[in-house]
């Protein structure tokens, strides 16, 4: 494992799981049988190694944990059906998805799950999945998909020979101690990009400031309930490009005003939404080049009503933050993470902490539709569970000319999530035209 990937599973222990899913609906799927469907996967899922592969712990003194093949694997263990009631909506679907992606996943075999959804109206279907954030990142998650659509695996060279065996533990301990040997000699390198991570996360040479107290923001329970806003991407880009920035800005600007704008019916004074924003370190992945390369920074989004001021401030925020050196604050962040894990402290960090008040991860996709067995995927609805006390996030992902944004919230913390949802569908048409 990398010190990412072991981070985010040190630091699984709260009452929804870290996982991430998504929903791939396919146009008539219905017509394909479920052994269709088990026949597709179990011969795709060879083309990326790490569903095949579970997790190993290590002696002691010899690393991290280690990615194993999976001797026993099954695809049946793995995929299921569920069908829902003749003509079933997005909304049943997407209550359907929130449970499956928040049901922890077995530690003893591959860290991902499916369901092959039918009963949907128009006589589509859908494919779920879900899963383990160590497993792979959004960008990582893009590479899984595209080896499971038609496109990724057809003309894909064949997988290698399986189950491979185990490393030796003594081959285990001598990587191990050569890569501490590795580390200490990167020393003064690394002593730069954990400044350089420092500053990112901090996105400012000013003492950072605590994020102001919201009623969105208190320990979260093992549910979460979605709802999902789409737009046309290519008038989302057009009104970026007249208004000079980008359409991660006017993401950020309709976040920003459909919260404040829920903050204040709660009778709530913020002047700042502090989002916390992925930075990844590469712009693609390989099925074979999964996990996380991920640091986050901080954005204090401004929540003033005025559309075109809100806009500017944030433009000229965003602006700010681009660096040469991306996702460097990774490092700092696992190291202080791993340290409260051990420590039992890293739950009732999260459940109080007030560095952030919402995540918005936004992944580019492919602009061109992925099929699976012959059938277009026509809706491709990101989900992330996020622990802690933030109890409403945002996840962005452009897919076939559409962009979606899915509304992940815990019932118990945003009761008024349609108003939410809501409010962020109409900034975002307004900042289209």
């Amino acid at each position: 494992m990398s010190a990412s990937d072991a981070t985010t599973l040190a630091t699984d222990r709260g009452p929804a799981p870290m996982n991430i899913g998504v929903v791939l609906r396919v146009e008539a799927g219905a017509v394909l049988s479920f052994d269709e469907v088990r026949g597709l996967v179990a011969s795709r899922v060879t083309l990326v190694p790490r569903l095949r592969q579970r997790l190993e712990r290590t002696p002691p003194g010899c690393g991290r944990a280690l990615w194993v093949d999976a001797a026993d694997f099954d695809v049946g263990d793995h995929l299921e059906q569920t069908v829902l009631e003749n003509g079933a909506g997005t909304a049943e679907l997407l209550t359907a998805t929130a449970t499956f992606v928040c049901t922890p996943l077995p530690r003893d075999r591959p860290l991902w799950a499916a369901r092959w959804v039918t009963g949907l109206d128009g006589g589509s279907a859908a494919l779920v999945l879900s899963a383990h954030h160590c497993l792979a990142d959004g960008i990582g998650g893009l590479a899984v998909l595209a080896a499971l659509s038609d496109e990724g695996s057809s003309g894909a060279p064949p997988a290698g020979p399986f189950p491979t065996a185990a490393p030796r533990t003594g081959d285990v301990a001598l990587d191990a101690w050569q890569g501490r040997l590795r580390a200490l000699r990167r020393m003064p390198s690394r002593l730069a990009d954990t400044a350089a991570g420092i500053r990112e996360l901090a996105g400012t040479p000013r003492r950072p400031r605590l994020a102001e107290r919201t009623s969105l923001n208190r320990p979260t329970g093992p549910l979460r309930r979605l709802t999902v806003v789409s737009t046309t991407l290519p008038e989302l880009v057009a009104a970026a490009h007249s208004r000079g920035c980008t359409v991660n800005d006017l993401v950020l600007s309709s976040v920003a005003a459909a919260v404040g704008g829920l903050l204040r019916a709660r009778g709530e004074q913020v002047s700042d939404l502090v989002v916390s924003v992925p930075v990844s370190a590469r712009s693609s992945a390989s099925p074979d080049g999964l996990g996380n390369h991920n640091g986050v920074m901080a954005l204090a989004l401004p929540l003033v009503v005025d559309r075109d001021e809100r806009l500017r401030r944030i433009v000229a925020l965003t602006s700010d933050r681009k660096a040469p050196q991306r996702g460097t604050s990774s490092g700092p962040l696992g190291l202080a993470f791993r340290a409260l894990a051990r420590v039992g402290a890293f739950q009732l960090f999260i459940d109080h902490q007030r560095l952030v008040h919402t995540f918005v991860t936004n992944v580019r996709g492919p602009r061109l539709p992925w099929h699976v067995g012959g059938h277009e995927v026509t809706t491709v609805v990101p989900v992330a569970v996020t622990p802690g006390n933030v109890g409403v996030s945002f996840d962005v992902l452009s897919y076939a000319g559409r962009l979606a944004v899915t509304v992940v919230a815990d019932p118990a913390v945003v009761p008024d999530q349609d108003v939410l949802t809501a409010a962020l569908a109409d900034e975002l048409a307004r900042v289209s035209r």
